[in-house]
């Protein structure tokens, strides 16, 4: 199985490593989070308001379908047969994603979805989640948790938005993030935390370039050809 699983706290750079990664190895990209957000923009878009039946949601999810489609080297969340990229990165989507998620038939759903995606490619795919080394590919044979501190992850968050940088913000930004880790790493379904066999990353003080060789040169001692 040639899977790169890279887990970690919201913002710390999980995405942008993971595609840099996939492209210096010349795999395949899945962002794990986006196929939630593609699951709740679909019950957004589908469900009566406050509808919360994990089976209506399943049903919906295949239904639909909302799936990931692999384009390129990249999969992409489709809704119905629409590429849905954009429209899951809303504030609305934003808001709701976390409650969607933490559903466990919700979960085995995605889990099912993202292992299907892997075994059915022909390369190698890079993965990027909050449970992807713990519950989705236990055994991936890489494993990297990247990490940072609140008040970094806060930076870049706030940066990636193109807001102005201000301490009050900053500081906002920072204890949202902190209580969405408490929120991740108590969950009763999937909690956010390192695997055993994890390889430990801060990249509070590394550059974005300097995470990417890091791992591409875990996955190159791991897979010398």
């Amino acid at each position: 199985m040639r899977v790169v699983a890279i887990d970690g706290p919201a913002a710390s750079g999980k995405s942008s490593t993971a595609q840099a990664v996939a492209r210096a190895l010349g795999w395949a990209h899945l962002d794990s989070g986006a196929l939630y957000r593609a699951l709740t923009l679909a019950a957004f878009d589908n469900l009566e308001a406050g509808e919360t039946s994990p089976q209506r949601i399943v049903a919906l999810a295949e239904e639909l379908p909302v799936r990931l489609v692999l384009s390129g080297n990249a999969y992409v969340p489709e809704v119905a047969g629409v590429d849905v990229e954009e429209a899951i990165r809303g504030e609305r989507v934003t808001a709701r994603v976390s409650a969607v998620a933490a559903i466990p038939e919700v979960r085995a759903w995605a889990n099912a979805q993202q292992r299907r995606a892997v075994a059915e490619h022909p390369v190698g795919v890079v993965v990027d989640g909050r449970d992807i080394g713990t519950v989705v590919f236990p055994d991936a044979p890489v494993k990297v948790f990247l990490t940072a501190t609140p008040d970094e992850r806060a930076r870049r968050r706030i940066t990636q938005r193109g807001e102005a940088m201000d301490e009050r913000r900053l500081a906002r930004e920072s204890q949202a993030l902190a209580a969405r880790d408490t929120a991740d790493s108590n969950r009763p379904v999937a909690p956010l935390k390192p695997a055993a066999d994890a390889v430990l990353l801060d990249t509070t003080h590394l550059t974005l370039d300097e995470q990417v060789r890091r791992i591409v040169a875990l996955a190159r001692a791991r897979w010398p050809g």
